[in-house]
């Protein structure tokens, strides 16, 4: 059975022969039809959906905006879940095993635009060639001027294996290499025309040998190159690392020239700090706003028309520039100086501390999560939640009586943190509310997420995270 509330990606699709009309560009499937099907479509999107589901129900008019869009290029359709089916929208899923974590038009869009059509585009000519590298995505093409069917087969399918993320297109013309320095067989990566600059090279030449594995260590760490400009799209591809960011009215349709002003400074300082650890990147301050507010305290007005300096490392710590960006690069080159010698204040988003904070169940915040969660003497229970959370609520009296019975055991500590007011820790992940962790004494940098579930009905499965081996 498809999970619930799911979108799942088709690959020569089955359609069922009965085919609801629907009052909208997204195809209305039947369940019970679903097995029954005609291969009507090369690819098709399609939504497994609950009614009653908020989620579904928010995400319903995204999905609805795109189906418009790609009219005509791409199939979007839905089926509903019967009403007893139980929602996971949380994830979804395609075939190939992997998450699409789209959840706005834009980016379903985007996305169905890369499945739909050839994984590598032929090139016949110089024009071809330079109509498809100047995007504002990256380009990756090979160079077969030998036509040797070995390699280029090889390539064909580590694009087939890597279109999801990258551009891929190929030419078999003499001639098509050189016109980029390329003399033999090889494989260039374009970055994106808007992003040149006299600080590095805009193509990348990689003549290794072709397989989806070495090609896909090429393109990751080629195609970004010094700065970047980062979007909601792309951001995933960029963690992991320690990442400065500066924000400000980048616009590259409306003032590509003045998007790069503001770049150039950056890349000038990003040169001479590159070799020790740190990526640079630039973007729109507008499209990450909440993020900023949120996660640095940074609003709108900050900075007046100057760029918003944050890192953010792959520890999950943040600091912010509050000197303003001066277009010589002196400010932002003390920041980086003050960075790596330690010298800046982390960014901590906290509530205030608790003047009284002798309840059975303690509250923490970020400030204390530290002094009380990772106290080495202390086996601690702690609970992460969003206040406007059901299932939290649900849970409350049965966390509330585990830390009366337990109240009797100075070592033991029940706690709980608002995870929507508070930074959450490296090492805690949160994937749903409420998420519960174990964290024993003198193991704190082992933290036992609680797995058992969130509507408990016995108390005995606590005890059992507590006094676990």
């Amino acid at each position: 059975m498809v999970p619930s509330c799911a979108l799942l990606l088709l690959r020569l699709c089955a359609l069922p022969s009965a085919l609801a009309a629907a009052a909208s560009d997204v195809l209305v499937l039947r369940d019970s039809d679903f097995d029954n099907s005609v291969e009507d479509h090369e690819t098709i999107l399609v939504d497994f959906f609950l009614p009653r589901c908020a989620h579904c129900q928010k995400f319903a008019p995204e999905y609805e905006r795109a189906a418009t869009r790609l009219k005509g290029t791409a199939i979007l359709a839905k089926v509903r879940i019967p009403v007893q089916g139980v929602c996971s929208c949380e994830h979804v899923y395609l075939t190939t095993g992997t998450v699409l974590i789209h959840t706005r038009t834009e980016g379903i869009v985007h996305y169905m635009q890369k499945q739909t059509g050839p994984s590598s585009v032929v090139l016949h000519s110089k024009e071809d060639l330079d109509a498809f590298i100047n995007h504002s995505d990256a380009s990756v093409v090979g160079f077969f001027p030998n036509g040797s069917n070995t390699h280029l087969v090889e390539f064909q399918k580590a694009a087939s294996t890597l279109r999801e993320n990258y551009r891929f297109a190929h030419t078999v013309e003499p001639g098509l290499g050189l016109l980029h320095g390329l003399e033999a067989e090889g494989v260039l990566l374009f970055r994106p025309p808007r992003l040149s600059s006299i600080f590095e090279e805009s193509v990348k030449k990689y003549t290794g040998p072709i397989n989806t594995s070495t090609l896909r260590r090429f393109i990751k760490h080629n195609i970004f190159g010094i700065c970047p400009h980062v979007t909601k799209e792309n951001r995933e591809k960029l963690k992991g690392r320690d990442l400065l960011t500066a924000y400000y009215d980048l616009d590259y349709v409306r003032d590509p020239k003045g998007s790069n002003y503001w770049r150039n400074r950056v890349l000038k300082v990003a040169v001479q700090f590159q070799s020790r650890g740190l990526s640079f990147a630039v973007a729109n301050r507008r499209e990450f706003e909440r993020e900023l507010e949120e996660d640095f305290g940074l609003d709108q007005l900050d900075g007046g028309g100057f760029p918003l300096v944050t890192i953010r490392t792959r520890e999950g710590h943040k600091y912010s520039m509050r000197e303003e960006f001066t277009p010589d690069g002196k400010a932002l080159t003390r920041f980086l100086e003050d960075y790596f010698a330690g010298r800046l204040k982390r960014y901590l988003k906290s509530q205030p501390v608790p003047e009284y904070n002798k309840s059975l169940v303690q509250t923490v915040v970020a400030e204390t999560f530290e002094e009380i969660v990772s106290d080495p003497e202390k086996d601690v229970l702690i609970q992460l939640y969003a206040p406007w959370c059901g299932h939290c609520k649900n849970l409350e009296p049965k966390y509330n009586e585990l830390a009366e019975q337990l109240s009797g055991d100075p070592s033991i500590v029940i706690a709980r943190m608002d995870a929507t007011a508070n930074d959450i820790p490296s090492g805690y992940d949160v994937d749903g509310f409420p998420t519960i962790y174990f964290v024993p004494a003198r193991k704190k940098h082992k933290p036992v997420k609680y797995e058992v579930g969130i509507y408990l009905t016995q108390q005995s499965y606590f005890f059992g995270i507590l006094y676990m081996p």
